[in-house]
């Protein structure tokens, strides 16, 4: 498995072999949108909430008497046909939304979402980023140099969710200089995840000899030593 390096100016400046762990693994929708769904389901803040007929305050007396009056007849001003009664059948912030995600799982479904990525030829090697200062005018210059050389015109024309830029290790200069680019996120290797991965359509994996051997680490899985029970 091999692919082609390109420098910030756009030039082909060698290749790389990629890892299988990592990049030759088959895709299983399955598992991934078992992990995406259960991240979605994790990140939900639980903050809708309403207070039914028990916990908003008035209603200790009868408003009028039962008969008589020719109006309705009332218990209570908590009802929730009353203005400032309680909400029927309204979000509470008890319900849980919690889900598990074995670590064996997610590390399966994150090398499944980077292969599918590098079937796709959605994935761009990029041999480094350096930047003296924020420039958002020479990563757009970056990005039209890759969009040419690779010939993914999206790059440039695509105007949500474009790619998903990955660096070794953060850069504060290089995500200032993303800032201005909505349709661009950066994020450390270490940080990925399955569900920003196909958020994004390309996949920028910048300085690719440090990012693999973190994504090896982060995809193996180690199995823990069998105990040896001694017999007399």
């Amino acid at each position: 498995m091999e692919s082609k390096i390109y420098s910030q100016t756009g030039k082909e400046v060698g290749t790389k072999q990629l890892p299988e762990s990592v990049f030759g693994v088959a895709w299983n929708p399955d598992m991934v949108h078992e992990v995406v769904v259960s991240m979605q389901s994790n990140a939900r803040a639980n903050t809708a909430n309403t207070k039914d007929r028990s916990e908003v305050s008035g209603g200790g007396k009868k408003p009028w008497r039962q008969k008589g009056t020719g109006r309705a007849r009332h218990g209570s001003k908590r009802s929730p046909i009353w203005v400032g009664g309680g909400v029927a059948h309204g979000p509470t912030n008890e319900r849980n939304y919690k889900k598990k995600i074995n670590k064996k799982v997610k590390s399966k479904a994150l090398a499944s979402v980077l292969s599918k990525k590098y079937a796709d030829s959605e994935l761009i090697l990029l041999d480094a980023l350096n930047l003296n200062e924020p420039k958002t005018k020479e990563i757009k210059s970056m990005i039209s140099s890759l969009a040419q050389v690779t010939d993914l015109k999206d790059l440039v024309s695509k105007r949500s969710n474009t790619a998903l830029v990955v660096l070794a290790k953060r850069d504060e200069v290089v995500e200032k200089s993303f800032r201005n680019l909505s349709n661009f996120m950066v994020m450390a290797v270490k940080d990925i995840n399955p569900l920003d991965l196909l958020t994004f359509k390309y996949v920028i994996l910048v300085e690719p000899e440090t990012g693999c051997e973190v994504l090896v680490s982060r995809t193996s899985i180690n199995k823990k030593p069998q105990q040896v029970i001694a017999t007399n």
